[in-house]
């Protein structure tokens, strides 16, 4: 690795620099309301978009949770708000396993290296610079756009675009359409470059295992141990294979992938088409059907006694409307004997394929990349789009990025060695900057 964070700022594309500075605010997000905040990072943009001429707002949910908002007036008011949106926390990471410091800002071998480097302080520098491109030239976007830069993205949002949706909606008066991660990205089809736009994403169901039994000393014969209960639940939920069940979104995804692919997805199944388009079916694999992964364990106090306790966290994402009847089914799965608390739960998204956003995205990506198709996937996480649906805004997945072949791109999430090409930040700046002025 050749470290080249000592370069002169002046060789720096702005984009870098910002993304690189947002990376160097820790604004991890432990979950259930631990956080390092947001606030330095938020009062970072709020001056950013302070100095273009815009009047942006704080606003903190809880002391240092602080999600910051501006408003960009457009050439034509006539024409219905768009809003471009990121978020500033980021998840944990532990320096051990990282190549470099996760929050050092590293730029080395022509990427910048750290936590939120994809996910998604990328994109909050992206639609900085793209903004100030625009108003630096003397100009305007197409319409009014509402930039918001949300906390506790990474926790559900609560603490950030739900909490502003329900206590300031009139910030986003007006709108009817937003664009923000993870879609854009472009991916390797057998040598031929194409890029995924998200146009939904799979409902989210956070939940907690707990398991009874009876405290004892750990010499003692005990069949009603809690924590064998709860391993036999955790192994029943974690080993269940959901079958496949293919919304709109990935019917059309995976027949199209069947034809730039030369593969019949009648003949060998979605399954095998996905795998097909190598990294990019981290992703789009889970798209095809319900998970539910166990993700933390916590039970016990002692070597020797035997605890009367334990829980288990489980991350599910179902398709859009389908909650009640996955939780159902791992209720079935655990059996009565085990408790099953809804920590947070929020909706499914899915749009068409098309409109004049669509139409706008498509030839914006064409002029920059020409002969790429856009394809529409359903994202298998989730982003702050579920809170804005609450005011009948419909979000997609657009952080355009033009990606090496071979670049893991869906391993860079919430990853080990998160990292982004330089160039792949200059080519988002323009795409976007592109959209913004036309659409």
């Amino acid at each position: 690795m050749t470290d080249d964070s000592t370069f002169d700022d002046a060789a720096l594309d702005e984009t870098a620099i910002i993304a690189r500075d947002l990376i160097r605010f820790d604004t991890t997000n432990y979950g259930e309301g631990r956080s390092n905040g947001e606030t330095d990072a938020a009062e970072y943009v709020e001056a950013r978009l302070a100095a273009l001429g815009l009047k942006p707002q704080l606003f903190d949910s809880d002391p240092g949770r602080t999600s910051v908002v501006a408003r960009v007036p457009g050439r034509n008011a006539d024409k219905p708000a768009l809003v471009v949106h990121g978020h500033l926390d980021v998840v944990p990471a532990d320096p051990r396993n990282w190549s470099v410091d996760p929050f050092g800002g590293v730029i080395a071998d022509g990427l910048l290296w750290g936590r939120g480097a994809v996910d998604m302080k990328n994109m909050d520098a992206m639609i900085l610079t793209a903004v100030g491109d625009i108003l630096n030239a003397g100009e305007q976007p197409e319409r009014d756009l509402v930039v918001a830069f949300f906390a506790d993205e990474e926790d559900g949002g609560r603490r950030g675009s739900h909490h502003l949706v329900d206590n300031h909606p009139e910030l986003f008066a007006g709108a009817t359409e937003a664009i923000s991660e993870v879609g854009g990205y472009s991916i390797d089809l057998a040598g031929r470059r194409a890029y995924l736009l998200q146009t939904g994403e799979k409902s989210l169901v956070w939940i907690k295992l707990i398991a009874r039994g009876r405290a004892a000393h750990g010499s003692r014969l005990i069949r009603d141990n809690a924590i064998t209960r709860l391993a036999e639940a955790v192994v029943a939920i974690g080993r269940t294979d959901w079958p496949i069940q293919l919304t709109a979104t990935t019917t059309r995804l995976v027949d199209e992938l069947g034809r730039l692919l030369d593969v019949d997805p009648e003949r060998v199944g979605p399954d095998e088409v996905v795998l097909r388009t190598g990294t990019a079916a981290g992703f789009i694999l889970a798209t095809l059907r319900a998970t539910t992964n166990p993700t933390l364990l916590e039970a016990g106090y002692k070597h020797n006694v035997i605890p009367d306790t334990a829980e288990a966290l489980v991350d599910i994402r179902t398709l859009p409307g389908d909650e009640d009847r996955v939780l159902a089914e791992v209720q079935r799965l655990i059996g009565d004997d085990v408790e099953v608390q809804i920590m947070h739960r929020d909706i499914g998204l899915e749009a068409e394929f098309g409109g004049e956003l669509i139409d706008a995205i498509t030839g914006t990506l064409e002029r920059h990349d020409p002969g790429a198709p856009v394809l529409p996937y359903l994202l298998s996480g989730g982003t702050d789009n579920k809170a804005l649906s609450k005011l009948g805004i419909t979000g997609y997945g657009f952080a355009p990025l033009r990606l090496p072949k071979d670049m893991d791109f869906p391993g860079m999430f919430h990853g080990v060695d998160e990292r982004v090409p330089l160039d792949a930040l200059v080519f988002g700046r323009a795409v976007l900057r592109d959209l913004l002025s036309s659409y």
